[in-house]
């Protein structure tokens, strides 16, 4: 719910009153991956050594920081900076959520169908994000519902800091976990392929998530921007709560995971390349709901994936690794697709994005 709507008001506030260009938006995504990547190893061994739970209540702490403070500035450099925090904070929760599910519900066979009810649950809390931080926009003002929400994200953190117990975890040697999770990684060419298309698609959706505000700004500019993007991230949200429900019977075979991967990688290209091809405002919105909404899905799908194939012991760790494998990707098709806007057009870059998808697609499905 915070995270969520959080994003759809900076999303505006970047262009509208940062008014940053469409490298620049490009590039702090980028700074904050550089971050993320540097530390999600790191963040993956401190949750499987010590605390899964502690792990999250850092991320809480320093995610409610970097949410307030970026409602606070307009530069680029100070936002490229309040970003940066926001990345380093997200690889403190990036599989050590997962992995204290696991644990605490020590059976295999339930995780799956448990980690489809939290998509679920991510989907009805982003509805009412957008709703809520979104008309708290509306009402108030940008920049103090930006701030708002930073400061309930902090009250989050203390809450899962006193209100919940971890029963189950054991903890493992820092030494042998990070030798044993990339020997995990490097031994399953599923993981290496699924490891593989993260690193595109996240490419792709790191750019897309930046660059749409943008196009759909250019397409209708007098249209309320806010209210235009709440509109679009209910449909999205309610269209992805409809595609999980359906997979949820069958989400525990892995065939269906694959198959569920490549049908959203699909939708997304059609999303991705109609952005770049929309004459006018409809076009673009329909165009979006396909893109956008279809991206996250490709994560709900990786992740199950990741965790059939790993081990307690070093689950975080693998998680951490493959998180990695989404912040190279945002670093290295976020730069590509910055070049390509600044010297050819969205239009360009658009197209690229898609090329990059159908690579993904090919790559799960062999």
């Amino acid at each position: 719910m915070l995270h969520r709507g959080w994003w759809l008001v900076t999303s505006v506030y970047l262009v509208v009153d940062a008014r940053l260009s469409a490298s620049e938006l490009v590039l702090i995504g980028v700074a904050q991956a550089v971050v993320a990547l540097v530390a999600e190893v790191p963040a993956g061994v401190v949750a499987d050594t010590f605390s899964r739970k502690w792990s999250l209540v850092v991320s809480h702490a320093l995610m409610g920081t970097a949410m307030l403070t970026t409602g606070l500035v307009t530069g680029f450099l100070p936002l490229v900076a309040t970003q940066m925090l926001w990345g380093l904070s997200w690889t403190f929760a990036s599989g050590a959520d997962v992995a204290w599910i696991s644990d605490e519900l020590a059976d295999p066979a339930c995780v799956p169908v448990v980690l489809i009810r939290a998509e679920q649950a991510q989907l009805t809390g982003t509805v009412a994000g957008l709703a809520g931080v979104g008309g708290l926009a509306w009402l108030t003002g940008r920049s103090t519902a930006m701030v708002l929400a930073g400061a309930a994200m902090l009250l989050l953190g203390l809450y899962v800091a006193v209100g919940f117990r971890e029963r189950r975890f054991v903890g493992v040697p820092a030494r042998s976990i990070l030798v044993r999770g990339a020997r995990l990684v490097g031994d399953s060419r599923v993981l290496l392929a699924v490891f593989a298309a993260t690193f595109l698609v996240n490419g792709v959706a790191g750019a897309f998530g930046r660059l749409y505000p943008l196009r759909l700004v250019a397409l209708a500019p007098a249209v309320d921007p806010v209210l235009w993007f709440t509109g679009l991230g209910v449909l999205m949200c309610l269209a992805g709560a409809a595609a999980l429900r359906i997979v949820q019977p069958r989400i525990g075979s892995a065939s269906t995971v694959r198959r569920g991967y490549v049908v959203a990688c699909t939708v997304a290209t059609a999303g991705v390349v109609g952005l770049a091809l929309a004459p006018g405002a409809i076009s673009g919105s329909l165009a979006v709901l396909l893109g956008a909404g279809s991206l996250p899905l490709t994560r709900s799908f990786g992740t199950i994936w990741v965790n059939r194939q790993t081990v307690g012991a070093v689950r975080a760790t693998v998680h951490s690794l493959c998180a990695q494998a989404e912040y190279a990707g945002t670093i290295v098709c976020g730069l590509a697709v910055a070049v390509l806007a600044d010297l050819a057009g969205l239009f360009v870059a658009l197209t690229a994005c898609g090329v990059v998808l159908v690579v993904a697609i090919v790559t799960v499905r062999r």
